[in-house]
């Protein structure tokens, strides 16, 4: 993110409560910047591949015609 250090976002909540949850979320994705959003993105697809790759499913599973 272009070196740049934001504060970091921490929602505590003594009860679960998804309302808050999500109007937390909202308020951070709209603090950041359309190429911020892209960066997390990005990583977030980023990590899941890797991870997808340390437990073995290395390819996407072939379609297979059947007849």
């Amino acid at each position: 993110m272009d070196g740049k250090k934001h504060k970091t976002h921490i929602l505590i909540l003594d009860d679960d409560d998804p309302e808050r949850e999500i109007e937390f979320e909202i308020k951070f994705q709209l603090s950041l910047t359309p190429a911020e959003r892209y960066e997390i993105m990005d990583s977030l697809v980023r990590d899941v591949l890797e991870m997808k790759s340390r437990h073995g499913y290395k390819n996407t599973p072939a379609i297979v015609a059947r007849s």
